[in-house]
């Protein structure tokens, strides 16, 4: 029997892959799209049957991000994977499946009042996506990223087993934090299907309070001395070439004073707003998209030297010390590796570094997207342990794992 009609026998919704489904150029020679975790669950244990390599597909809105998979037999479509199992309001906790857009599940929980505080920086992305690539916006200063606010997750094993980690309850559990460990893996040790999210009240009132900066000092100072306030934000942000945000959530009679206290604190022509600036929570334009990470401390340096790059550069950073660089359409792959080398170099002062999210195909090739990572060889052994046979986004993530 061929594999497509072994999975035709477990999935209702198996085809052929197309030309235009392909993962980084590489296309798929077959998608299934289950509707369970049952379903997913047979899917998978057919594909270990079969030996096929699994790539995980969700709203496509990071698809491109990593490296490609050295090969691609079975795409395994998310978008049938779309309920809200779960919201148990009274313990702030909710449980939806990984195809469910973000969008889709802020509709749903607002109407309890609640929310899962993250940032949607691109529209339209799943649950399992974001946790799969471990993305989070502005709201990461105060409450996190999907691996802080996974309180439970179910995966399916590369053998077609069903495995679940903690529950509906913020506790610690024994054995391995899925949530965590599979926070930012890239498919490649397992299918996630379901998760299970500690929320927040959705606030009562919000105000940002801005100010322009002038250079690398202002934008330093101006972010230490909302950082070291008693402010509080639930956000903080640097929006390059020279804007630092502040977002203020609470009561209404708590923000307005807390966004004053800001004003008189930052000085120069800081305001408060009810709007979000221009660029808040979005990637900065480009065609290559580079994520750096390191303490706040760094940001003097980190504005530094982008400020002295080539026009059109983008950058937008987090008051928890990560952000985004954007290289403008055009830029060759040796800038990109010189541009690259510059970060990791500055960076790594402060011990942080500088990955490659994504760039063009022809500027792909020549440049080390992740540079170095030194829990490599126990990352290794993780994927030794829940994926042995190397089938599951083969190749996707760093040092070919």
């Amino acid at each position: 029997m061929r594999p497509l009609e072994a999975l035709a026998k477990v999935c209702g919704d198996v085809r052929a892959g197309e030309p235009e489904e392909g993962v980084l150029g590489v296309q798929p020679a077959l998608v299934a799209a289950p509707a369970s975790a049952a379903e997913a669950a047979e899917v998978m244990r057919v594909a270990a049957e079969r030996g096929l390599s699994v790539v995980p597909r969700g709203a496509e809105t990071r698809l491109d991000w990593g490296t490609p998979p050295e090969r691609c037999d079975l795409l395994v479509d998310t978008h049938r994977l779309d309920r809200l199992v779960e919201h148990a309001a009274g313990d702030l906790v909710a449980t939806a499946e990984a195809g469910l857009p973000l969008e889709t599940l802020a509709e749903r929980l607002a109407e309890k009042g609640q929310r899962l505080s993250l940032d949607v920086p691109l529209p339209g992305s799943t649950v399992g996506g974001t946790i799969a690539t471990g993305a989070a916006g502005p709201l990461r200063t105060l409450f996190g990223t999907p691996r802080n606010l996974v309180i439970g997750l179910t995966i399916v094993r590369a053998d077609g087993k069903i495995a679940r980690s903690g529950g509906k309850v913020v506790k610690n559990v024994a054995g391995y934090d899925l949530g965590r460990l599979f926070s930012g893996s890239y498919g490649t040790l397992g299918l996630i299907v379901e998760a299970t999210f500690r929320l927040h009240p959705v606030p009562a009132a919000t105000a940002w309070v801005t100010r322009r900066v002038a250079g690398p000092d202002e934008a330093h100072e101006a972010v230490q001395a909302v950082l070291h306030s008693p402010a509080a934000p639930s956000a903080l942000e640097f929006i390059g070439p020279g804007t630092v945000a502040a977002l203020l959530e609470g009561v209404p009679d708590g923000v307005a004073a807390r966004a004053g206290q800001l004003v008189g604190l930052l000085g120069g022509d800081a305001q408060v707003t009810g709007d979000a600036p221009d660029g808040w929570g979005l990637y900065p334009d480009g065609t290559t998209l580079i994520e750096v990470t390191a303490p706040p401390p760094s940001l003097r340096d980190l504005v530094g030297l982008v400020d002295g790059l080539r026009p059109g550069v983008a950058m937008a950073w987090s008051g928890s010390g990560h952000g985004q660089i954007g290289l403008p359409s055009g830029t060759p792959s040796e800038e990109v590796a010189a541009v690259l080398g510059a970060l990791r170099d500055v960076l790594s002062r402060h011990k942080g570094g500088a990955v490659v999210r994504y760039a063009p195909q022809e500027v792909r090739g020549e440049i080390d997207l992740w540079g170095p990572v030194p829990a490599l060889s126990l990352m290794r052994r993780v994927k030794d342990q829940f994926d042995p046979d190397h089938r599951l986004s083969p190749g996707r993530f760093v040092g070919g794992i």
